[in-house]
């Protein structure tokens, strides 16, 4: 299968979550709506990630997760553009490849999932990236789940 992106918009990303717009003004902006977790003992998980950006194009990948219960938020400190891959999940179990969406941000925009939506690892492109995570976590193997897919390809622009 292969996944040409499309344009990243509110509509679009709406079934798998709320994409965060980086403030254009001064003040805060609060995203709480978004934000969820189904397990009352697990608690909240901030992270900082660093990611080298994949050389691969066509990008390829074989591999998606989902955290069940949990929402998941992504905000750039420092990035380039960057490759948001997602997929429902399907009426029998696992991700519904088949309707895979794809979706190429910069560093204007985070996202969360919601929670138990499929996508593929954070995956930069054109430069190093540091991004903010947040989610929830209780410590057992409800946190996230690793599946293997049919490998499909992403045709970068």
């Amino acid at each position: 299968m292969e996944l040409t992106p499309q344009k990243l918009t509110k509509e679009a990303f709406a079934p798998f979550g709320e994409i965060i717009d980086m403030p254009a003004a001064a003040g805060r902006f609060y995203h709480d709506e978004a934000l969820g977790d189904r397990r009352a003992g697990a608690a909240p998980s901030l992270s900082v990630a660093l990611r080298e950006p994949t050389p691969d194009r066509p990008f390829r990948s074989d591999m998606l997760e989902r955290h069940e219960f949990s929402s998941q938020t992504f905000i750039p400190i420092e990035a380039g553009r960057w490759l948001i891959v997602v997929a429902p999940h399907a009426a029998q179990g696992g991700p519904d490849v088949a309707k895979a969406l794809a979706f190429v941000a910069d560093a204007s925009v985070g996202v969360t999932y919601k929670a138990n939506t499929w996508h593929h690892g954070l995956t930069t492109l054109d430069r190093p990236g540091r991004f903010a995570i947040f989610m929830w976590k209780d410590g057992t193997a409800a946190d996230e789940e690793f599946v293997p897919v049919p490998a499909f390809t992403v045709t970068i622009p």
